[in-house]
């Protein structure tokens, strides 16, 4: 008769599984509630005290770390001296391992989790079989999985045990999965110890969908999400209309949230290729959507649109005129949906913004070879910090608007300037190989709208004075700069020639 090991925290599907594994001939070696749940069901279990002929330990700490559960796992069937240790031995041979893991990750997820129950809530003796089992699976077949009972179950039924490819696959998918268990566990640790940089990094994420290509139709592409899911991202939206996201739509999303998690009032975020290509605020929704609009009337034909508020008909009815990709909100008044759901092509998409601000400590990119890892710019600035180093010093008003013209320049790509007043983006120069002609671009796009409310933001400091001449020959009365170069007071003294106000932040907000 075969053996089959079965201890499981998720116990869905299981009596089913359990049941046809009975049916076909198996023994069935069960531990804990997980035994109790089948002998509930009318199914004959052996408990695994009566296995290991020890009793569980330590509160449950120590049940199957065992010779006789380990030496029925990992013995090769096809060597007759392993066999013969077997029946030395008195050990059983198990042929079949269902186990999945304490519940680690959805103990860390509970708000106020104290460490001593995220370790308590450490699975020792369950990765322990599933490795034995992994490691031995020309001879047993692990599952992990409830959406692989069915596939198993059908070829045992079939066949009297499951295929060699299957087992195989089975294995893969069971040290994957004690993988990305043990690394969340580390990362969890990590997080508690402070440590910043530990000489071996583990990270985990779950596929949430394979993509039908990559950033172009050639390349494949696969969307894996935190295993702690983050509640502010693409990730989380929940999509109410429209075909799937590709590759570069949840990029542009991804942009636009990082974006419009700066501002507070009612703000509207244009975004075309990860650069912000118009962004407006108002009294009203409505009203930030047409000023987001007029900062850029081309560019946001096929945009993604981020919104901090709830959007509402009249919002919608503007919206719905031009053609757009991608609408993401915190929700949508029935009309308004109902409005922009007639258009088959637009992606509707609703988010938590409760949760916005976050903590947000480390982001990823991969670089040939290797990965980089660091900080989020999420930096909390004061214009009152920032120090003026011009004769003429910046009005309230121009503070605040500089402050969104700051908040604004972080976003787009270096170099990157941005014209702007105290309601929209005015014009947006950005990923230039020199700043000057970033700035020509933003002052081109703001052309007549540039008046004595106009401030111009840069993410990185003026290596000479030649953009504060050019914005003060364009009628800029107020920049904001981090500063730090050797040609600082070139800029200054220009800007003291054109009767510009100028503030130093001592931050650059470069992006790549």
């Amino acid at each position: 008769m075969k053996r089959a090991l079965v201890s499981v925290s998720d116990k869905t599907n299981l009596v089913p599984f359990v049941k046809g594994l009975e049916d076909s001939g198996f023994e069935i070696v069960s531990t804990g509630g997980t035994k109790k749940v089948l002998d509930d069901a009318g199914i004959h279990t052996i408990s695994i005290e009566d296995v290991t002929h020890f009793p569980e330990i330590l509160d449950g700490r120590v049940k199957t770390l065992n010779p006789y559960v380990h030496g029925g796992l990992l013995a090769r069937r096809e060597l007759p001296e392993h066999l013969a240790t077997l029946k030395k031995l008195n050990i059983t041979p198990i042929d079949l391992v269902c186990v999945n893991l304490y519940p680690f990750k959805e103990t860390v997820e509970k708000p106020n989790v104290k460490l001593t129950d995220a370790i308590e809530n450490i699975d020792i003796g369950g990765p322990s079989m599933l490795r034995s089992a992994a490691k031995n699976y020309r001879d047993v077949t692990v599952v992990v999985d409830q959406s692989d009972y069915d596939q198993v179950l059908s070829e045992i039924q079939k066949n009297g045990t499951t295929d060699l490819e299957t087992r195989a696959k089975l294995a893969a998918k069971a040290f994957h999965h004690t993988a990305a268990y043990d690394a969340l566990i580390s990362q969890y640790l990590t997080k508690q110890n402070g440590l910043e940089d530990p000489e071996k990094l583990t990270l985990t994420w779950n596929l949430k969908e394979t993509m039908r290509y990559g950033e172009n139709s050639h390349q494949k592409a696969w969307l894996y999400q935190d295993a702690i899911p983050k509640v502010f991202s693409v990730l989380s939206a929940t999509q109410l209309h429209g075909k799937k996201l590709s590759y570069n739509n949840i990029k542009d999303v991804d942009e636009a949230l990082r974006c419009i998690r700066e501002f507070d009032e009612p703000t509207v975020i244009a975004m075309k290729h990860m650069n912000p290509c118009g962004i407006g605020r108002g009294e009203t929704l409505e009203q930030a959507w047409d000023r987001a609009y007029a900062a850029d009337t081309v560019s946001i034909f096929g945009g993604v649109i981020a919104l901090n508020r709830k959007v509402d008909l009249a919002t919608a009815q503007k919206m719905h005129k031009i053609f757009l990709e991608i609408v993401i909100a915190p929700g949508f008044d029935d009309d308004a949906y109902e409005l922009l759901a007639k258009k088959k092509n637009i992606r509707l998409l609703s988010l938590d913004f409760s949760k916005k601000d976050e903590p947000t400590k480390h982001e990823v990119v991969s670089v040939m070879g290797g990965m980089l890892m660091q900080e989020q710019d999420v930096l909390e600035e004061d214009y009152h910090d920032w120090k003026c180093v011009t004769e003429v010093q910046p009005t309230d008003e121009q503070l605040k608007n500089l402050m969104f013209a700051w908040k604004t320049v972080k976003h787009a790509k270096s170099n990157a300037i941005v014209v702007a007043n105290d309601e929209r983006t005015l014009g947006v120069g950005e990923g230039q190989p020199n700043r000057i002609d970033s700035l020509k671009i933003a002052v081109k796009h703001a052309g007549n709208d540039i008046d004595e409310r106009t401030v111009m933001a840069s993410d990185a400091f003026f290596p000479f004075g030649d953009c504060v001449e050019y914005a003060g020959q364009h009628g800029i009365k107020a920049v904001v700069q981090p500063g730090g170069s050797i040609r600082d007071q070139e800029s200054i003294d220009m800007a003291n020639r054109y009767g510009i106000t100028m503030v130093l932040t001592g931050v650059r907000h470069f992006r790549h």
